[in-house]
């Protein structure tokens, strides 16, 4: 998915100067955000306070919208460097296509990862005809330095393990490990993310690693997440240091577990690239307005998207809070 913001604001990220050592409760509000002809995203990941949870690095929330007669998502070819995209579904259906070729349409709890390495260009739309839902996240996770320079790939795994527990809870994991069971997705630094669903009433203990920091993510229903109650599109970070997490469900509900050892290069983000510095950057933008590097997507009915303009100076490498 792209940042569609037509003025991007640099997110300086990374770093573990600023990360919490003890456990935290702290509320990310959601920014709202147009994405294409008739979608609109929750952003949670990066905002003013809080710039990534691990690798986790963007976090878009988007639905339960009914596009019985709308296009649903409609987002052109445009290009990514430096990170790897979730594709994460609870209704509806996403069409992804991009520069290597790969044509995937991904379902509710089946994961679509992309990893764009040195540079890959994709479209996502709403297949034609779909379901009278969309509802679901996308989310990008930061390569380290080792690793982002390197080919692109896509991967699309349909059969991801699951946790069951509690009497009420089923946990799909997406990428990662969650209490032993493991996804088949590539990961490049220690992460998880899971998906879970709580039938209500259901009180459970989560198993956690002390030395990652962890957010969660409401999807749907009402939840009290170590005592802080959240509505649907809430994200609470917890910081690190914890074993387990008291989850409680006020209804039947749906979250995302997200979670990583804290991230400990800087980087720069900007527009869809994730970066080093402002020549990567700006090399990147001029390779996708004039060049071979991000190939061709076929099949998309349109036009790729143009990249904004570079504000001007340089792009700071900061910390990962603002």
């Amino acid at each position: 998915m792209s940042n569609l913001d037509l003025r991007p604001v640099p997110a300086p990220c990374g770093g573990r100067e600023e990360i919490s050592a003890r456990p935290v409760h702290e509320l990310l509000e959601p920014r709202r955000v147009p994405l294409g002809e008739s979608t609109e995203v929750r952003r949670l990941l990066p905002s003013l306070g809080r710039r990534m949870v691990g690798a986790w690095c963007f976090v878009d929330h988007y639905g339960p919208d009914d596009i019985a007669d709308e296009p649903g998502m409609q987002v052109p070819p445009h290009p990514h460097i430096g990170l790897q995209t979730v594709s994460w579904l609870h209704d509806g259906e996403v069409l992804h296509r991009d520069s290597l070729g790969s044509e995937q349409t991904v379902r509710p709890r089946e994961l679509g990862l992309m990893t764009s390495g040195h540079g890959i260009s994709h479209s996502e739309e709403s297949p034609r005809p779909h379901g009278r839902y969309l509802h679901g996240a996308q989310l990008w996770v930061a390569l380290p330095d080792e690793r982002r320079h390197g080919p692109a790939a896509f991967e699309h795994h349909a059969d991801l393990p699951v946790v069951t527990g509690g009497g009420g809870l089923e946990a799909t994991v997406l990428l990662g490990e969650l209490d032993g069971a493991r996804s088949p997705g590539t990961v490049h630094t220690p992460l998880v993310g899971a998906d879970i669903s709580l039938a209500r009433g259901t009180d459970v203990r989560l198993p956690l690693e002390r030395d990652f920091e962890y957010a969660v993510l409401t999807m749907s229903g009402e939840t009290v997440v170590d005592g802080v109650p959240l509505a649907p599109g809430s994200m609470l970070y917890l910081g690190c240091g914890r074993d387990t997490l008291p989850v409680r469900a006020e209804s039947d509900s749906g979250l995302m577990l997200l979670g990583g050892e804290p991230f400990e290069e800087k980087l720069v983000m900007w527009w869809n690239f994730v970066g080093r510095s402002t020549e990567e950057i700006a090399r990147a933008r001029a390779d996708w307005t004039d060049g071979p590097r991000f190939g061709t997507v076929h099949g998309y009915d349109g036009a790729p998207l143009t990249a904004p303009e570079l504000p001007p100076g340089k792009l700071k490498l900061r910390g990962r809070t603002r």
